[in-house]
């Protein structure tokens, strides 16, 4: 090898290689190899410690994926910085070491719907009120989410049905067949506002894009903003039967498409193009759904008195429009499924014969079932290394999944109707089935006397390095800004830090 200058060549073996070749060698060696390169040769020091091949493995690993080389003068030490962040999040994780907080309205009455999205928390209820809560911050402070200028008419609201949020949009959807859509940007009135004739029976917003789908009677309409943002019927589709569940396909580029499931059949809905039904076997009622950007997957109920036709959940292709696999043969039906939130290849399930159950997808078999809620399952999410469900019974479990062991639980009133989480928070909603409760006077000032009617939302922290149940109470966290005044919102962290 010609090295005509000493001070750029790198000893390799029996032979000089020019530096810029020796570091695209060194690119495919991983931490340990750089490791222990380190300690061949000096040259070989500053080689394996090079900027870029550190800046590389950190985006490799998904480390900080968001930055430029010249953001940080030492890669290896913010490699090792998020590597030990990471090992005392799964370990807080796993001991339940961080914060517990209620996200709690008063006048809102009894909880209807909740829904979350990268720590964002939209909540809906019997008042008609919709409130946003952002974990992130510390006072959990978000944009005031206003009705229509005409709706603010004195009487009862109409209830909330359903409410969802993506990245910059929240809505919500009102059993007089209203829909309100908000920008988190700007907060306050509603940007769009729409009208059905019937009662919403589902409502699905895209991940990240700006369209909304609503499902009543026998039609599914889309509404999306147009080029110059004014707020338009994208698609409008007929259909035969009732929808009992509607989903957005994340990621998509161009028109909407929308997957509706209408008791027995499942409709792939593009706009400009006319329905298709993606599945339909008469008298095998769908359970439960969920939508990846390519794949679409559904508990199917099985005819109960033939034994070969037990429960399943069927994976379908969107692109082909072809059943891909068939998983599971469970007696009980399928309640919840987690595709879009899963790692790659897998599936979380629930079901009411008790069980969670995680799919592998390209074997179609069960890599662990999990004995977790008496009353059934009714919501799941899993990552890498745990799975976190909730049951009809009020209780929220974490394990280990590759363990199959239960790490911890925490009970609450009603069922748990939402789950949510990151690397870092967790974010679960006990919410009534009981929307006017018998025997209570809900319509009264003091509501304090409801409380176990209204059901609840928790926030999770693990990144805070504090044991859950010694953490500050909802109770001393007030700011002093509710209309409310009953004494215990009324409390601080540290006694009259706030009084001067």
């Amino acid at each position: 090898s010609d090295c005509s200058d000493e001070s750029s060549c790198v000893p390799f073996f029996d032979i000089q290689l020019p530096y810029e070749l020796a570091l695209k060698i060194f690119q495919y060696l991983g931490r340990t190899e750089l490791g222990r390169c380190a300690q061949v040769s000096r040259t070989w020091k500053v080689l394996a410690e090079d900027e870029v091949l550190w800046y590389s493995l950190c985006q490799r690993e998904g480390y900080l994926p968001d930055t430029s080389i010249s953001d940080c003068s030492c890669w290896k030490l913010a490699l090792q910085d998020c590597r030990a962040k990471e090992r005392t999040l799964r370990t807080n994780w796993k001991n339940r070491i961080g914060a517990v907080s209620q996200l709690q309205y008063e006048l809102g009455k009894v909880l209807c719907d909740v829904h979350s999205c990268d720590g964002v928390a939209i909540a809906g209820y019997t008042s008609g009120d919709v409130r946003l809560w952002d974990t992130r911050t510390w006072d959990y402070t978000a944009p005031i989410l206003e009705p229509t200028c005409g709706s603010a008419d004195p009487g009862p609201q109409p209830h909330v049905s359903f409410v969802r949020i993506n990245s910059s949009l929240a809505v919500a959807a009102y059993e007089d067949g209203t829909v309100n859509v908000w920008s988190l940007m700007i907060g306050r009135e509603p940007i769009h506002h729409y009208q059905h004739n019937q009662r919403i029976q589902a409502l699905a917003l895209g991940l990240r894009g700006a369209a909304v789908a609503t499902a009543s009677g026998f039609e599914v309409k889309v509404e999306s903003p147009d080029d110059r943002g004014y707020w338009q019927t994208t698609a409008q589709f007929e259909i035969q039967k009732l929808v009992n569940f509607l989903h957005m396909v994340p990621g998509g580029v161009g028109k909407p498409v929308t997957i509706a499931a209408a008791e027995d059949i499942v409709y792939l809905l593009k706009a400009e193009e006319p329905g298709r039904v993606l599945h339909s076997v008469y008298g095998q009622p769908v359970t439960c759904l969920d939508v990846s950007a390519s794949e679409a997957a559904f508990g199917v109920k099985g005819f109960g008195w033939l034994l070969n036709e037990t429960n399943k959940i069927l994976l379908y292709s969107l692109e082909t429009g072809q059943c891909v696999t068939k998983i599971g043969s469970s007696l009980g039906d399928f309640s919840c499924v987690n595709l879009q939130d899963s790692p790659p290849w897998m599936l979380a399930t629930g079901n009411k014969d008790r069980r969670v159950r995680v799919y592998d997808l390209r074997r179609s078999t069960s890599l662990c079932s999990l004995y977790a809620h008496h009353l059934g399952v009714s919501a799941v999410q899993m990552d890498d290394w745990k799975i976190v469900s909730g049951g009809e019974e009020g209780l929220v479990c974490v394990w280990d999944q590759r363990m199959g062991t239960k790490l911890w639980e925490m009970h609450a009133r009603h069922p748990v109707r939402h789950i949510w989480f990151n690397t870092h928070s967790l974010i679960t909603a006990n919410i009534p089935d009981e929307k006017s409760p018998r025997g209570a006077s809900i319509m009264d000032d003091d509501l304090t006397a409801h409380r176990r009617h209204r059901g609840i939302i928790y926030a999770y922290e693990f990144s805070v390095d504090q044991l859950a149940r010694e953490s500050t109470l909802p109770i001393c966290r007030s700011s002093y800004d509710e209309v409310t005044g009953y004494n215990y919102n009324i409390g601080l962290a540290v006694p009259y830090d706030n009084i001067r």
